[in-house]
């Protein structure tokens, strides 16, 4: 996907919201921002601790990315707390 692609998609979303599936197939509206908890650490957060999701934003290979405290994290780090 090009740049061009990505802005294209990304006019109909936003960096305040993300939709989860939940354990029982309910799709669930989560508005930043909100609690995860760390699964594995990653910079400075150390696993088991629970952080607040200021944004969430999308890379070009259309990755997830949490902004947390100002710095872009993989979602696959971290478990949404609901």
């Amino acid at each position: 996907m090009n740049q061009n692609q990505l802005a294209e998609l990304l006019k109909y979303s936003s960096p305040r919201v993300i939709y989860v599936v939940t354990w029982n197939n309910l799709l669930k509206k989560v508005i930043c921002p909100f609690k995860v908890r760390v699964i594995k650490a990653v910079g400075t957060h150390k696993k088991g601790k629970i952080i607040w999701v200021e944004e969430v934003k999308v890379t070009l290979e259309l990755k997830t990315v949490f902004i947390i405290e100002g710095k872009a994290y993989y979602y696959f780090y971290f478990e949404i707390i609901t």
